[in-house]
């Protein structure tokens, strides 16, 4: 609960709780005192005539109006809107009962019972709303981060002045102006200058991302350090931030099947147990004559009964589910989702920008020993080409290339580089063989470059798309939940061998198309026996597949909109480690909800029963319905707990079956 403050509605509801609980202590104890204290007279005996009952009356109807009145006002109009059976009007039958319970025994000379109740139901009624309220507000304020990045206003550049302009009306191709402290309006390149970006709203990333003229920026960024302008790519209804709030705003409709089953619960509950109530008054009363015992049980029986800790503590709890997800950057489109994951046991993995970062890399030098030198010539070679493999030997070459070589493209063979009587062949097999090189073949997976000089052959270097740094722990601790994790991709064999491997997948297929992905992931719906199958992607191409199965989940960062769109889950930060953290948030809410439901009816049950017989009174009530109301929204809030890495457990890799 730390570092979160309440908002001035809470302060007014605290305050006025604890001016209502000081007044009915000052009422109360004076009053159960007197029985006990020689010498001190109950409030009902201060004045010594019929109508003795007037005195404790009006003292307890103030705190009853202090701490009520809002209360009656909403069972007033949900009346008048049609809505009868709810809490409020629970509520108010229930103490509206008891002062006409206590008044009637005033009247005819009994003990006066019921004024102290009624005051202490709706007191701790209160008090359960506020905790609901308090909970609520932490739980949405995760959520509103995502919503405080909405911008206001963009700076479109028009003539060489910057104009203040709502972000809808900015075109695509128009430059806008992003000065320190401001929002990024829209998605789109920058032309002039650099900055440091803070993405935490989307991302969850605390560290800035620093960006250069060329580089892309999306939408819901902060600007930290200098001016930049920016070339917009996308209009604001197609930008990120919009999107991204479409989502957060539509998730709250998409309800699990526990909220169905409460709301339909709550329907026909809440006019059978009045209905109970009234039989419970009134059949007794006409038996037995003694009807103020029997309104007496009717009404502690009204009270226990209001499903209060169902209504409020279940929707509570996914609502924190889903809060404590999105401060980790993991934006869950509906509470269905978030309970469904829970049951997720066979996660299927795409292999491009998903388990791989989807660039090229130079993973391996042979020989070790002649690495630069073997780096060096191949950067000569390929230092005028614009293919992705050329450019990433260059990379990792990391200095100044030398000049001065003039180069040859050989088709589909390589490039061959001389100066003066030097002569360098970069290339594959096919090209070595040409010229008549001995070469040391390279069986890695990937794309294998050879390097020769002057017609001997120098070394090679293998070239491949870069495995995620996380992947291994995630699919590690994927495994040791006892989920299957299984990799689909349209690259060829080799490699997709190779990548699951290394990763420790319980199985992979290669070579596959996007209707070949739908095909595999059909297959292993059908051999799913009560889980729930989560593809995760980031593709376009992946669209289909993420709308086929149990669960979508998108690469937010990288994503492409499709991909977004299709998902039920997202992860803004592109980290897979959002997985096993997404489970365990999920186990825990779904573990918080049984455990209310459980409590709540249980308790209920026990307290309703003992009710309707006369063991239980109306204290006893009123924790049966605030008590446990009150509890199970304190139980709710566990689920924001912190979810950081401390005590995850290392999982062991198991060994992959040949595809």
């Amino acid at each position: 609960m730390k570092n979160f403050s309440l908002s001035r509605k809470q302060k007014r509801n605290l305050t006025r709780i604890v001016v209502a609980l000081i007044l009915f202590f000052a009422v109360f104890i004076p009053d159960k005192l007197a029985g006990v204290v020689p010498g001190m007279t109950p409030l009902g005996e201060v004045f010594d005539s019929p109508a003795a009952w007037v005195f404790p009356f009006c003292l307890y109807l103030v705190v009853y109006l202090l701490i009520g009145y809002d209360v009656l006002w909403r069972a007033v109009r949900n009346i008048a809107h049609g809505q009868v059976f709810d809490e409020n009007f629970l509520m108010c039958v229930a103490t509206l009962g008891a002062f006409a319970l206590a008044i009637y025994r005033g009247a005819t000379g009994q003990e006066i019972e019921g004024f102290d109740e009624a005051c202490a139901v709706l007191l701790f009624y209160q008090v359960g709303e506020f905790f609901q309220d308090y909970a609520t507000s932490r739980s949405r304020k995760s959520i509103s981060g995502l919503m405080d990045i909405r911008p206001d206003y963009a700076n479109l550049l028009r003539g060489g002045k910057a104009e203040r302009v709502d972000p809808g009306e900015v075109a695509v191709g128009d430059v806008i102006v992003v000065n320190p402290g401001e929002k990024v309006p829209l998605d789109g390149v920058i032309v002039k200058g650099a900055s440091a970006l803070d993405t935490r709203a989307l991302t969850g990333e605390s560290l800035p991302r620093e960006v250069q003229e060329g580089g892309e920026v999306i939408s819901g960024c902060v600007n930290i350090t200098s001016r930049i302008e920016v070339r917009v790519t996308k209009l604001f209804y197609d930008s990120t931030v919009s999107k991204i709030l479409e989502l957060v705003e539509t998730a709250s409709e998409q309800k699990s099947r526990a909220e169905n089953f409460i709301t339909k619960f709550a329907k026909y509950y809440t006019p059978a147990v009045v209905i109970v109530a009234v039989l419970l008054a009134v059949m007794p009363g006409l038996i037995t004559g003694d009807w103020s015992t029997w309104v007496y049980r009717a009404l502690s029986f009204l009270v226990v009964s209001c499903p209060c800790a169902l209504v409020i503590s279940i929707p509570l709890s996914f609502f924190a589910g889903i809060g404590a997800a999105s401060r980790y950057g993991i934006l869950i489109k509906g509470s269905n989702y978030l309970e469904k994951f829970n049951k997720a046991d066979t996660f299927v993995f795409d292999k491009t920008g998903t388990l791989t970062k989807g660039n090229f890399a130079v993973t391996k030098i042979v020989p070790a020993d002649r690495a630069d030198e073997v780096l060096r010539l191949a950067a000569i070679a390929e230092q005028g080409s614009s293919h992705p493999i050329a450019r990433s030997i260059v990379a990792r070459y990391g200095k100044e290339v030398e000049s001065g070589y003039s180069l040859t493209n050989v088709a589909g063979k390589g490039i061959a580089a001389a100066r003066g009587g030097e002569s360098i062949l970069c290339g594959n097999a096919a090209l070595m063989e040409e010229k008549g090189i001995a070469y040391v073949p390279e069986r890695g997976a990937g794309t294998v470059v050879y390097v020769a000089k002057d017609g001997a052959f120098i070394g090679s270097l293998l070239v491949a798309d870069e495995v995620k740094p996380e992947a291994k722990e995630v699919i590690g601790d994927l495994n040791a939940l006892g989920c299957d994790t299984v990799m689909l991709t349209g690259d060829n064999p080799a490699v997709a061998a190779s990548v699951a491997d290394e990763l420790g997948l319980t199985g992979y297929k290669a070579s596959l198309l996007p209707q070949n992905k739908v095909e595999e992931v059909e297959k292993l719906l059908k051999e799913e026996r009560g889980g729930a199958l989560c593809f995760v992607g980031d593709g376009i191409n992946d669209a289909p597949v993420l709308m086929r199965s149990d669960i979508g989940i998108a690469m937010g960062g990288v994503g492409s909109d499709a991909a977004i769109e299709a998902s039920d889950i997202v992860l803004m930060q592109d980290d897979l480690r959002g997985l096993p953290l997404a489970k365990r948030i999920a186990k825990k809410t779904m573990a918080i909800v049984f455990e209310n439901i459980v409590f709540s009816l249980a308790v209920k049950a026990i307290i309703l029963i003992l009710s309707a017989v006369g063991i239980a009174n109306m204290w006893l009530a009123v924790f049966g319905d605030v008590g446990v109301a009150v509890l199970a929204i304190l139980n709710a809030m566990r689920v924001n707990s912190d979810y950081g890495s401390k005590g995850k457990k290392k999982a062991a890799v198991r060994e992959v079956p040949a595809a």
